[in-house]
């Protein structure tokens, strides 16, 4: 039992003083806020970069070349080479970049390329950056460098006290992902910055897929970062960090190079050194796709409660794709679709259009909340004719060997699914951020490609199958109305009655959270 003092608990009292405290804790003024913008295409075709790109570009003025990244590691070194050869601008917008060694050597590169003369801006969800706030004050004081916090706590340790006063902004995040080097290159998809997304650690490792892409849609993906540089969520870093000096950027710069040569980043660093990304870049020979892009994108204003509904990507995507004719193929780690969502997918389906969607098993799923949220639709999903997959916690399943390459278009093996990706009647592909939640569509922001290739969007709609069949199981109904989790190995199938790889108590566990009045946030 608490003791009381003076007929109170000491605990209230304390939480009580706490929360005054904290609702004196306001944002920084954006008042005489720096502004600048993207370098056009124009101004940069004289760079490394622009003169290998930017030729072929002008060629085909109306297509972009999009490539895909699947291996982890070939993800990783295209984007430390595109810093490499950056010479003027480094446009960095991520959800996560984690203090750990893919996180630090990838800040090191944008150290390395602005000691170049190269402009780095650095735009950071302020909730995925735990740990980093030393390195990136520290970074900040190069006169080449700015670092701005979207969304940020005011409150830096712990942050998530920042949510007892201030929840119904801080909900909201930028989940956007991209990498842009002199207005020439952009790498955009599923990946943040941290081990486990390059295929790296001992935990979770995440199947994902990226692409680099040339061309219009470049600048595209510029201005659009531009949007998110100038808006109202957007905060100049030094003026909530812990102030550094150069002192602190010059011992950023030692830890970086040291960290470089060590034994622990050698498998990233080999990942560089023998990546032939900008060797065929130079030479011409990345092997692109040549196709319409168009860029969707959630207005920034959205984390702030303000965009008008055309600002929605959700929109955006309904008014691009109209109505699919034969075929919806999706992979989404994190699948929560509503009753909405269940009501269109019947729909389809009642007009012969086949919809088949991947997404994370239990065991793979890395929030348990939101498979919570998802497995309350799948009886729904599959009575409406549905083809249901659920990717293995370790991808591939007993008796199963792996190819000599991998035939994913959405990412290697790995044990948890995090690829954002849907083709539509084998003519578009999407690629981004976006996950088919409550979450995307609603709460933070998001982006993405929508590409207009038959090749691109037919190979992911014929490798869906060979995926699948090495990473998933498929999940039926019996006659009875009861849910069976298949693994097929050949001409064998194992039968599951209860969700594969997981205990009793993880499955109660997600059962009671089913029942909490959540989905909205998931």
């Amino acid at each position: 039992m608490l003791h009381t003092i003076n007929g109170r608990c000491p605990a209230t009292m304390v939480i009580g003083l706490l929360l005054i405290s904290l609702s004196g804790c306001t944002l920084p003024t954006l008042e005489d806020r720096s502004s600048s913008e993207a370098l056009s295409p124009e101004q940069t075709k004289d760079t490394r970069l622009g003169q290998v790109i930017h030729p072929d570009v002008s060629r085909k003025p109306d297509r972009s070349g999009i490539a895909t990244l699947e291996d982890p590691l070939d993800a990783f070194a295209a984007r430390a080479l595109l810093a490499q050869a950056s010479d003027r601008s480094l446009d960095v917008q991520y959800y996560i970049w984690q203090d750990d060694m893919a996180g630090n050597l990838l800040l090191h590169t944008l150290y390395k390329a602005a000691k170049r003369g190269v402009r780095v801006r650095l735009l950071l969800d302020d909730n995925g950056i735990s740990g980093m706030d030393p390195s990136l004050a520290a970074l900040d004081q190069h006169p080449n460098v700015e670092v701005r916090l979207f969304n940020p706590f005011v409150v830096r340790r712990p942050k998530m006290l920042g949510y007892l006063t201030d929840f119904q902004r801080l909900n909201h995040r930028m989940h956007n992902k991209s990498f842009t080097a002199d207005n020439q290159a952009t790498v955009i998809g599923g990946r943040n910055i941290a081990d486990a997304y390059f295929g790296i650690g001992s935990g979770a490792l995440f199947a994902d897929l990226d692409i680099v892409a040339v061309g219009p849609i470049v600048d595209r993906m510029s201005q659009d970062f531009d949007r998110y540089w100038a808006s109202e969520a957007a905060y100049p870093a030094e003026r909530l960090l812990p102030e550094a000096t150069t002192e602190d950027l010059a011992t950023l710069g030692a830890r970086g190079a040291a960290l470089a040569q060590s034994e622990a980043a050698q498998r990233f660093i080999d990942a560089i050194e023998t990546s032939s990304f900008l060797e065929d870049l130079t030479a011409r020979e990345l092997a692109f796709t040549w196709a319409p892009v168009e860029m969707v994108s959630d207005d920034p204003a959205k984390a702030l409660g303000k965009q008008g509904p055309d600002g929605l990507l959700s929109r955006q995507l309904v008014k691009a794709l109209g109505t699919p004719e034969h075929s919806v193929t999706l992979v989404s780690p994190y699948f929560v679709p509503g009753q909405a969502g269940v009501d269109l997918f019947r729909d389809l389906e009642r007009k012969g259009v086949e919809v088949q969607i991947l997404t994370n098993s239990l065991a793979a799923n890395d929030v348990a909340l939101v498979h919570s949220g998802y497995a309350k639709y799948r009886k729904p999903l599959l009575r409406a004719g549905v083809e249901l997959f659920e990717m293995r916690a370790t991808g591939l399943g007993e008796g199963h060997e792996k190819p000599p390459e991998s035939p994913g278009l959405f990412g290697s093996f790995a044990s948890s699914l995090h690829a954002k990706t849907f083709a539509i009647d084998g003519e578009t592909l999407f690629v981004g951020s976006f996950n088919f939640d409550p979450r995307s569509t609603h709460i933070n922001t998001e982006l993405g490609f929508l590409i207009e290739s038959p090749e691109l969007a037919g190979t992911m709609e014929s490798r869906f199958s060979d995926q699948v069949a090495l990473t998933a199981y498929e999940v039926v109904l019996t006659p009875g109305g009861d849910l069976r989790w298949l693994d097929i190995t050949g001409d064998e199938t194992r039968r599951h009655s209860r969700e594969p790889d997981t205990g009793a108590l993880k499955r109660a566990l997600v059962f009671v959270l089913s029942l909490l009045p959540v989905e909205s946030l998931l």
